[in-house]
């Protein structure tokens, strides 16, 4: 066993939180911006990477630091320890409404692929990565960009997803196409790739993208109901207009727009 064995509970439905109870010693790992709040005898300190046991020393935390810094994320991260006498809690918020999904590596086989922005943390020893796909239509025209989070250990790690989450279990050859966006996560025995959606018409005019991920088991992937990207394309479409930019409420807010168009 290389990571801290932590607690945990879940609370909350659409807008939901994560308490962790830690020993005394435990550890916990996360992102920066996901503390909500933590006991006294927490202490909080920022490390350089992910404090694994991969890191293989100076150069192989540069390293590792390095490839956070390509995937968008923080060459830094925190760890909250409890040094305290006896449990402590320290809780961690999702940033968006959606579900926080727990996973214990040790049962996928030591490794889960992820969207990059979907970690929000883990016990001490989980090695938060980059997964590099495989095949180059999938990087060019994903949605989700070329490289995606690899969680590798044997302990718990916490991701988070927008709307509703679906665990589906593909049986060795089943295939599933799922927008690009909806994919949250995935065991590294599944197949993933990109595929055109068939006819010009469809892929014009269907609203959907000319691309879907396609999914072939056997493994484990989990979808999400609502993408942070296509939540904050809504919201910023139906902002009001303003001669500094904006989105566009035209045909919304009854009579009130009628007065807006002399306004204007």
């Amino acid at each position: 066993m290389n990571n801290h064995e932590i607690d945990y509970k879940l609370h909350g439905d659409d807008m939901q939180f994560v308490e962790v109870e830690l020993d005394p010693n435990e550890t916990a790992i996360a992102e920066a911006g996901s503390l909500m709040m933590m006991d006294e005898a927490i202490k909080m300190e920022t490390i350089f990477g992910d404090g694994s046991k991969n890191s293989g020393g100076i150069m192989g935390k540069l390293m590792g630091a390095g490839k956070r810094l390509i995937s968008g994320e923080s060459l830094f991260m925190t760890t909250f320890t409890n040094v305290g006498e006896g449990k402590k809690h320290v809780y961690f918020a999702a940033p968006y409404p959606g579900k926080i999904i727990p996973m214990d590596l040790s049962q996928y086989n030591g490794k889960i692929i992820c969207q990059k922005d979907s970690f929000l943390a883990a016990a001490k020893g989980v090695s938060v990565g980059i997964e590099f796909q495989r095949k180059i239509g999938a990087g060019f025209f994903g949605g989700e960009g070329f490289i995606m989070q690899k969680l590798e250990g044997d302990g718990l790690a916490f991701i988070h997803a927008g709307g509703a989450i679906e665990k589906i279990d593909l049986q060795a050859g089943q295939k599933l196409l799922v927008d690009t966006g909806c994919l949250v996560a995935m065991t590294s025995s599944v197949d993933y790739d990109i595929q055109p959606v068939s006819g010009v018409k469809t892929a014009l005019f269907g609203g959907e993208g000319i691309f879907l991920a396609s999914l072939r088991g056997p493994g484990t992937v989990w979808i999400q109901s609502l993408p942070f990207s296509r939540l904050a394309s809504r919201v910023f479409a139906a902002a009001p207009v303003s001669k500094g930019g904006g989105g566009n409420n035209a045909g919304e807010g009854g009579i009130g727009g009628i007065f807006n168009l002399f306004n204007d």
